[in-house]
C-alpha cells in the first residue's frame, strides 16, 4: 500500500494561495473602526495561549528537539509548519542529529545548503495525519521531497526506514511522531 501527496509545486501553490487568502483584505472593503494591521510575519507569529499547539510550537517547546528547531528556522520552514496542514512529521531528537558524522548538521546549516537541507526535512514531513494506530508495517508514505518512505511494524514497535517511533504528540495542525534517527533521502 502507498500514499501519496502532491508534488512540492503543487504544495508550495497550495500554500501560497491558503497565505493569500489568509492574509489579504478585501480591496473593495474599508477597515472598520478599531480594526488593528496584522503583525509582520506568517502564521507563526500568531500567539495563542489558549488553543492546542501548533507543530512548530510544540517543537520549540522541546528540550529535545533543538536541533530541528534550528535547522527547521534555517530552511525558513517555520510558516509554512505553522500553517493548518494537516501534517504528519517524523521528528528526530537532538541526539539523532548528534549521531551523524561530525560537520554534518553544521554543514546543513550554511546558507548555500540550505536545498539540501530543505529536501532533508522534507523527507520528514507527510501531508495528512497519520495516528499511531495508523502505521502499519509495510506502508509506504510519499514524503514532501517526493520520495518513499517505509513504515514496519515488529514486536508492537514502529518504525519509519530505520529509525524507530518512540512517541506521538498531536498538535492543533497534525501529529508529531518522534524517532530516534535521522531519515536520509536515497
Amino acid at each position: 500500500m502507498s500514499l501519496s501527496i502532491p508534488s512540492k509545486n503543487a504544495l508550495a501553490l497550495v500554500t501560497t494561495v491558503l497565505l493569500a487568502a489568509c492574509g489579504a483584505p478585501d480591496p473593495g472593503t474599508a477597515p472598520s473602526a478599531g480594526a488593528t494591521t496584522p503583525p509582520d510575519g506568517g502564521q507563526s507569529t500568531v500567539v495563542d495561549e489558549q488553543s492546542q499547539k501548533n507543530i512548530v510550537a510544540v517543537a520549540v517547546g522541546s528540550k529535545d528537539h533543538t536541533t530541528l528547531v534550528t535547522a527547521v528556522k534555517a530552511a525558513e520552514y517555520v510558516d509554512v509548519l505553522s500553517n493548518a496542514g494537516p501534517f504528519t512529521v517524523f521528528a528526530p531528537v537532538n541526539d539523532a542529529f548528534a549521531a551523524l558524522p561530525a560537520g554534518t548538521v553544521e554543514g546543513l546549516l550554511k546558507p548555500e545548503k540550505k536545498d539540501d537541507l530543505r529536501d532533508i526535512l522534507e523527507y520528514h514531513v507527510f501531508v495528512g495525519v497519520l495516528k499511531p494506530e495508523q502505521l502499519k508495517d509495510g506502508l509506504r508514505l510519499n514524503m514532501v521531497n517526493g520520495k518513499d518512505a517505509k513504515l514496519k511494524v515488529q514486536d508492537g514497535r514502529v518504525s519509519i526506514n530505520d529509525a524507530t517511533v518512540v512517541a506521538s504528540v498531536p498538535t492543533s495542525n497534525g501529529i508529531i511522531h518522534v524517532i530516534d534517527k535521522v531519515l536520509l533521502p536515497g
